[in-house]
């Protein structure tokens, strides 16, 4: 204990932010990697003062994990600590929900440990990753062809979740372990080379190990060396998102000119930030998906790609990503019978009132002779097949067409009131008026006029 205290508490401090009197939720499975992370805050706790909390979830995919349970209530117990435990049956939760199963037990943990933290007022969650994991990390990234933002592995401080270990061999650990008097549960699917991860740890590291005896620490030390790259693009990639992204509706809308005017080395960081803006950090996105991303910027005016929990579509000079797809449309229609106020089922009224002659027109109101236009009226969004004769313009033509030569977004398309009288579009509103059935002066005159408000 006494050799690897002092370089524990430090990297505690230095590498994860730990600060004297600080609340940690420390995730204990049972195994050796995580009681000796508790046995390790426990020596720290005392001379920090830190408030300690363990917390443990039984993933219920074997039928000893009962028995950890256990083991690590008794665990805490010993240390005089709270505990936090829950059982969730994870293989049924990612066959509900279309998941990874590996991916929903990630999931489902941090949730529960989020929690804890929550409900203890805990400023950190500790987790018990060592230096043999991130090597197993970066090797595991780049054979999936991760960039170099996953080849940086994983982070000492991620907040809340900070990584104390990161710095100490698995051997280092269980030898503090055997040297404590500690013991600790072995989980069997960790054996189990069916797994690609578990491939990896028993098979391809010791032969990479016969080749260069310190793998382990030339691939932590890569990603320690990456990751100080990394920080530097990653203020390069705020600082462009804090100019040419907005939030939008369930999401994000970027610029699409000033995202394709970037390098690639850029661009593709921030397809990568603005995706995980959107979807969160434990979305698993590959080099695959932004490159799919990234042929939007040179494809059709308006696409879109469907990800993992995204959808991100091109509408002209915008890059939209939202956590779904947009609603499909539904037809609506509301008819006017005479002069009053008519709600729109998309949001914002209409005004419609008989004066005595023509005031101008605006962006937000248009003018018709009454004696052309006479009631009732529709108003309704567009239908297959619609046509209209814009002001100004030589003759009728496909509604469809009109938006595309005004690049309206496809979902606007489908929100924007039309007016009509019979069959004949009167006003695009907000848009366009169709040719002809201006008042004169001294003529009566329908005058409507649309406000915006909230939808539903």
């Amino acid at each position: 204990m006494e050799k690897v205290l002092p370089s524990f508490l430090d990297r505690l401090q230095r590498c994860c932010g730990v600060e004297p009197g600080d609340g940690i939720v420390v995730a204990c499975s049972g195994g050796a990697d995580s009681t000796a992370l508790l046995t390790l805050l426990v020596e720290a706790a005392d001379r920090l003062g830190l408030r300690l909390q363990v917390a443990h979830l039984d993933h219920g995919l074997r039928l000893e994990s009962g028995d950890d349970a256990r083991f690590v209530a008794e665990l805490a117990a010993g240390f005089d600590l709270p505990f936090f435990q829950r059982r969730v049956d994870v293989a049924e939760v990612a066959e509900r929900m279309a998941e990874n199963l590996e991916a929903a037990g990630r999931r489902l943990r941090r949730e529960f440990l989020r929690e804890v933290a929550d409900r203890t007022g805990a400023r950190f969650i500790a987790l018990g990753h060592h230096r043999d994991d991130q090597a197993e990390t970066v090797l595991f990234r780049l054979l999936r062809g991760s960039g170099s933002t996953g080849l940086r592995g994983m982070a000492w401080s991620d907040p809340p979740f900070i990584r104390p270990l990161l710095g100490f061999r698995r051997r280092q650990l269980r030898s503090l372990l055997r040297s404590q008097g500690i013991s600790w549960r072995e989980d069997a699917s960790n054996r189990d080379l069916g797994r690609a991860r578990n491939l990896l740890r028993h098979r391809v590291l010791p032969l990479l190990t016969e080749l260069q005896p310190d793998v382990v620490d030339k691939l932590a030390d890569f990603a320690a060396r990456t990751a100080i790259d990394e920080d530097d693009w990653r203020r390069r990639v705020e600082a462009w998102l804090a100019r040419h992204a907005a939030p939008e509706k369930e999401g994000l809308c970027l610029e699409l000119p000033a995202l394709r005017s970037c390098h690639e080395a850029l661009r593709l960081r921030i397809w990568l930030a603005a995706l995980r803006r959107v979807a969160g950090r434990q979305t698993d996105l590959t080099s695959v998906h932004l490159a799919a991303c990234d042929n939007l910027l040179s494809g059709r005016p308006q696409a879109e790609i469907h990800l993992p929990s995204l959808w991100v579509g091109r509408r002209y000079q915008a890059i939209l990503i939202r956590r779904r797809p947009p609603e499909p449309a539904t037809s609506w229609e509301v008819f006017i019978d005479g002069p009053g106020r008519y709600m729109l089922p998309t949001g914002g009224e209409l005004l419609v009132s008989v004066e005595e002659g023509p005031a101008g027109e605006t962006g937000g109101v248009a003018e018709f002779a009454l004696a052309e236009t006479p009631f009732p009226l529709r108003a309704r969004n567009r239908r297959p097949g619609d046509r209209f004769h814009p002001a100004g313009a030589p003759g009728g033509r496909k509604l469809k067409d009109f938006f595309i030569d005004a690049k309206i977004p496809r979902e606007r398309r489908d929100a924007l009131p039309l007016l009509l009288s019979d069959d004949t579009i009167l006003w695009v509103v907000g848009l366009r008026r169709c040719e002809g059935r201006r008042p004169h002066a001294g003529a009566k005159t329908l005058k409507v006029a649309f406000s915006e408000g909230e939808s539903g």
